[in-house]
């Protein structure tokens, strides 16, 4: 196998690209919007281990220059008070620390690395439908055009062409919260730089970081009914931010004043999910990202998770004798790990108790997972030697 078809150029698919070409492999990027991301205003953190991910495949410099680091959680309950303080993943080390930055500058920054690197991407490539064959895979898009290659990788996320065509009964499932996020320039009381601040509010769970600048990055999750498109769509920010504030209100911390000063730049979606044991695979065709394993962002791993299988599914191409084993292997590697953040962080957006203050949830696969990502090591010798 030599040439492989990235259809999605996200976070997922532009970092599978970076892998696959490192590994080796020739690899072009078709992506549905004209622009580098469809979700420019969102924002996401990156935990240690996507930074980690980011390092293997030469990345870590294209995205350190954006956002800022976070390197402590402080946790609060709803009077305000500190719960706990603690160190966010591999503060010590710059290239490992968790890093605040806006979806749509990660996705624009990996695109640009892409190129520099002479990896096609071609915006405006809407999949239409996917001819799996003995001798390759033929992908065709509504503008007419198609493209062929030995394997095509559907990173195209939540509401996947790829995945309709490898499990057409398969659909995102509401995960039992509304999800506020936005920028907020001056908020009194918005806490020091590096530092991200959890609030266990009455009514809603509520999180912010300040840039080195003094923006105010702000969530908010509040259970209830799903929001339907069409109020997604029609909504203003002064409408959430009616909706939003009432709730945030009855606590005794920064959260309402700081959704109050964010003016337009507020933002709402539903947090959605895939279900557990969903099909990734079928013939020629592999899922990986949140066309796989989207899940609730309780946890905060969704990209970071993304750029994990990046990494391993290049490597298992790599280092596998051939494709049918090494897409076997990088799903028996892989769907342990990312279906447990599944359960995890649809479990608490559904009301289960989120445990311990600042404690992480033990995933599976933490112990090797380092062992896994590093680029050199052959992945078969490193599985094994992890299964002895």
């Amino acid at each position: 196998m030599a040439r492989v078809l990235v259809i999605g150029g996200g976070i997922a698919g532009t970092a599978a690209a970076l892998a696959l070409r490192k590994a080796g492999f020739e690899v072009t990027v078709h992506e549905a919007h004209p622009g580098s991301a469809e979700d420019l205003g969102a924002f996401l953190t990156l935990a240690s281990n996507g930074m980690r991910a980011l390092a293997q495949i030469d990345a870590s410099a294209a995205v350190t220059e954006l956002g800022f680091p976070l390197t402590s959680m402080r946790v609060l309950d709803d009077a305000g008070a500190e719960l706990a303080e603690v160190p966010l993943g591999e503060a010590a080390d710059p290239l490992l620390q968790f890093r605040c930055l806006r979806r749509g500058d990660l996705t624009a920054a990996l695109q640009a690395e892409a190129a520099r690197r002479g990896i096609p991407v071609r915006h405006g490539a809407r999949l239409a439908s996917v001819q799996d064959g003995a001798d390759g895979v033929t992908a065709h898009f509504t503008d007419g055009s198609t493209a062929t290659g030995d394997l095509l990788l559907g990173a195209d996320g939540l509401n996947s062409a790829v995945r309709r065509q490898i499990t057409p009964q398969t659909q995102p499932c509401y995960a039992g919260q509304r999800v506020f996020y936005g920028y907020t320039g001056a908020a009194a009381g918005s806490g020091p730089q590096a530092r991200i601040t959890m609030v266990r509010g009455s009514a809603a769970a509520f999180g912010y970081a300040v840039s080195p600048g003094g923006e105010t990055y702000w969530f908010a999750r509040v259970s209830g009914e799903p929001l339907d498109a069409d109020e997604i769509a029609d909504g203003s920010p002064a409408h959430w931010c009616e909706l939003l504030v009432p709730l945030l209100r009855k606590d005794a911390t920064p959260a309402a004043d700081i959704v109050e000063a964010a003016g337009e730049d507020l933002m709402v979606t539903n947090a959605t999910e895939i279900p557990v044991g969903t099909p990734w695979r079928s013939g020629r065709l592999i899922l990986i990202g949140d066309a796989a394993h989207a899940a609730s962002p309780v946890t905060g791993q969704g990209a970071s998770m993304a750029l994990e299988d990046a990494v391993i599914l290049a490597k298992c191409l790599r280092d596998a004798p051939d494709t049918d084993t090494a897409l076997g292997l990088y799903e028996d590697l892989r769907r342990p790990r990312v279906e447990h953040n599944i359960t995890v962080s649809g479990n608490i957006s559904r009301g289960a108790p989120a445990g311990r203050p600042g404690a992480s949830p033990a995933r599976p696969g933490e112990d090797g997972l380092i062992r896994l990502l590093e680029w050199e090591p052959d992945i078969l010798e490193e599985q094994s030697a992890g299964n002895a």
